[in-house]
C-alpha cells in the first residue's frame, strides 16, 4: 500500500513539474517581459501576474481555449479522413449440414470514416468477424447484406460490399473412388522411383449442390514429394494427404470431400540395369570411311521405374560425321530414354578414326517381304531375284570384317493386293559406320491369296 502511496505522489509531483516547466514558467517570462516594456504604469499588472494563482488560472483558460479548438475541429489533427481495412474475413453462418451456399466471397473491404483521432484508435481494435447471417433460410437465391460490430461509435464502418447476392442449394451427398497423383516427383532422387501408393481409404463421401456434383469427374489424394523426409529404398508413410476433385477437363470444383485427408503407404525402390551403348552416326564423311569408332565407356547403368527398365536393351548415342575428313574426337552428353530417371554416366568421349573407302559384294542375302495383308501369299518373279546382292562401302578393316549374316533385305508390300508389282530392294545392316546398297535396285513380285 506505501509503494502505491508513493507511486501516486510522484506521478502527481512530476505532472506538477511539467506544468511548471513548460507551461507557468514560460508564460511568467512572458508577462514580466511585457512588464518590462509598460514601466511604471506596470506595477499592478505586475503584481497580478507573478501572482501564482493567477497563472495557474491563466493557464487553465488556454487550457479551455485549446480543447475547445479540438472539440470544434479547429485543428488539422482531427479533419475527417478515412481508411480502408483490406481483406475482412468474412463468417458465414448457416446449417452447414443441410444446405450449399454459394456466392459468398471469402474477403470483404472495410472503409473507416471519421476524425483522424477516431480512425486512429479504430485501428488499434481488432475488427469482429463481418457475418454473413443466413440462419433459418431456405434453398433459393437472396440478397443479404453483412453485419459487423463497431469497435468505435463515432466512426462510420461501410463494407464493401455491402451486400452479396446468394444461392442456397440443399446438399446432397455421393461415393466416389479415389486416386493418386504425384506432384514435384523431380524432386525425388533421381535413383528412386515410387513403385507403388497405397491409401488407407479408396473411397470417400463427396458432399454439394447437385449441380456441382455431376461435375466431379474424379478425386485425387495428392501426394506432395516435397513433404517426404528421409526418403530411402523400403516404405514409408506420408499422413494428411489433401484430396481434390476435379471435373473431365483438369479443373477443381469446389465441394466437400469427407474426410478430407488420406494416409498413404509409399514404397519406395530404385530399379537399375546395366545397358550397352550403342554408336549410330549420321551425316556423310568427307571423301573417307570411319575405321574406328569408340566410345569411353563400353556399358552404362540406368535407373527408372521398372517398366522402362525391364524395356531397355541398350543405350543409342548418335555421333554426327557430316563433313568430316580426318580423325576426330567428340563429347556427347547422354540422353535419358522416356521412364529413366538416371544414368550413371552423364557424357561420354568418343574417338572416330577414318581411313580410305573401299567397297565389297556380298552375294546371297534373302529377300524377304514385310507388311504383306493377312491371307496373301508373295514369290519373286525370276529364280534370279530371290536374293540379293550388296554393295558396302567404309574402310577396309571394317568392310572385310563384315559377315552376309549381319545384313538383311526386303520389300514393303504394305497396302497392296492380288497383282504383279515392282518393288524397291531396301538393304540395312547391323554396322552403322558403312553404307549399304543392294546390286538390284527393283525386282517384280506376284501377290496371291494363300491356300
Amino acid at each position: 500500500m506505501k509503494k502505491i502511496s508513493r507511486a501516486i505522489v510522484k506521478f502527481i509531483k512530476a505532472i506538477i513539474r511539467f506544468f511548471d516547466k513548460w507551461l507557468i514558467t514560460p508564460l511568467t517570462k512572458l508577462f514580466v517581459s511585457v512588464s518590462d516594456l509598460l514601466g511604471k504604469r506596470s506595477n499592478k499588472f505586475e503584481k497580478f501576474l507573478v501572482n501564482r494563482n493567477s497563472l495557474v488560472v491563466i493557464s487553465l483558460l488556454f487550457a479551455l481555449v485549446t480543447f475547445y479548438a479540438i472539440d470544434k475541429k479547429h485543428i488539422s489533427l482531427i479533419d475527417n479522413s478515412a481508411e480502408v481495412l483490406y481483406n475482412q474475413k468474412v463468417d458465414v453462418k448457416y446449417d452447414k449440414a443441410s444446405y450449399v451456399v454459394e456466392g459468398v466471397p471469402d474477403e470483404v473491404d472495410v472503409t473507416l470514416v471519421g476524425r483522424k483521432m477516431d480512425v486512429y484508435l479504430a485501428k488499434q481494435y481488432p475488427l469482429n468477424n463481418v457475418t454473413l447471417d443466413l440462419t433459418g433460410y431456405t434453398p433459393g437465391s437472396y440478397s443479404v447484406g453483412f453485419k459487423y460490430e463497431q469497435a468505435v461509435s463515432s466512426v462510420e464502418y461501410k463494407v464493401d460490399p455491402s451486400s452479396v447476392n446468394i444461392r442456397i442449394y440443399d446438399k446432397i451427398s455421393v461415393t466416389k473412388e479415389v486416386s493418386t497423383d504425384v506432384i514435384h516427383k523431380d524432386n525425388l532422387d533421381s535413383k528412386l522411383n515410387i513403385e507403388s501408393i497405397i491409401l488407407d481409404n479408396d473411397n470417400v463421401i463427396v458432399e454439394g449442390a447437385a449441380h456441382r456434383l455431376e461435375e466431379v469427374a474424379l478425386v485425387k489424394a495428392v501426394v506432395d514429394v516435397d513433404k517426404l523426409t528421409n526418403v530411402k529404398v523400403g516404405t514409408t508413410t506420408l499422413s494428411d494427404v489433401p484430396l481434390i476433385a476435379y471435373d473431365s477437363e483438369g479443373n477443381k470444383v469446389d465441394v466437400e470431400i469427407v474426410p478430407a485427408t488420406v494416409n498413404a503407404s509409399i514404397k519406395i525402390s530404385s530399379p537399375s540395369k546395366e545397358v550397352p551403348i550403342k554408336l549410330t552416326v549420321k551425316g556423310k564423311l568427307d571423301d573417307v570411311a570411319i575405321k574406328s569408332l569408340t566410345p569411353s565407356v563400353k556399358t552404362v547403368t540406368v535407373y527408372g521405374n521398372q517398366e522402362a527398365i525391364d524395356a531397355i536393351e541398350y543405350l543409342p548415342v548418335v555421333v554426327d560425321v557430316n563433313g568430316v575428313k580426318e580423325d576426330k574426337t567428340y563429347s556427347i552428353n547422354l540422353t535419358k530414354p522416356t521412364g529413366i530417371r538416371e544414368i550413371s554416366v552423364k557424357t561420354i568421349t568418343v574417338n572416330l578414326e577414318v581411313g580410305s573407302i573401299v567397297s565389297r559384294d556380298i552375294e546371297g542375302i534373302p529377300i524377304d517381304a514385310i507388311n504383306l495383308q493377312s491371307g496373301y501369299a508373295v514369290q519373286v518373279v525370276g529364280v534370279q531375284n530371290r536374293t540379293a546382292t550388296v554393295i558396302v562401302k567404309g574402310s577396309k578393316e571394317v568392310v572385310n570384317a563384315i559377315d552376309a549374316s549381319e545384313i538383311q533385305a526386303y520389300v514393303d508390300l504394305s497396302g497392296k493386293g492380288i497383282g504383279e508389282y515392282t518393288v524397291n530392294v531396301e538393304v540395312t545392316g547391323d554396322n552403322t559406320t558403312v553404307t549399304y546398297a543392294p546390286r538390284v535396285k527393283e525386282i517384280k513380285v506376284k501377290i496371291s491369296k494363300s491356300n
